[in-house]
């Protein structure tokens, strides 16, 4: 868990500086260089997908899914409650999977000011911190 929570940091953070952001607060103690040079490369497969992901939530698409930015109901209610529509999910994709699979990034606000991760279709979430 401790290695998802530092990729998602460290992606989050690369989310934030392509947005304009700094990557300061996300790198110390992540393990990765103050200059934002730890590369793509590094990362697992699926920390790549992640990575992927967010990159296209930051471009707005496009998305390899027709699902994908539909509205996340929040049915299980674990995220904060908030008015419909405010949440949206969009898939990871898992190596090796011919599917969707259970990974999501679901976002909340338009435009996305949260975001949380799950990787085993909403029985829990990880909020990718950085705002």
């Amino acid at each position: 868990m401790k290695k998802i929570l530092i990729v998602l940091a460290f992606a989050f953070g690369l989310f934030q500086l392509q947005q304009g952001g700094h990557l300061d607060a996300f790198i110390d103690g992540a393990g990765f260089t103050q200059s934002g040079s730890a590369s793509h490369s590094q990362l697992s497969a699926q920390d790549q997908q992640l990575y992927k992901t967010l990159e296209r939530i930051s471009r707005k698409g496009p998305f390899p899914y027709q699902r994908d930015g539909i509205t996340f109901e929040n049915r299980e209610r674990l995220l904060p409650i908030k008015p419909r529509g405010y949440y949206r999910e969009y898939t990871v994709d898992t190596p090796g999977l011919s599917h969707r699979g259970p990974r999501r990034v679901v976002t909340g606000g338009n435009p996305p000011v949260e975001f949380y991760y799950t990787e085993d279709h909403y029985r829990s979430f990880t909020r990718i911190k950085g705002h």
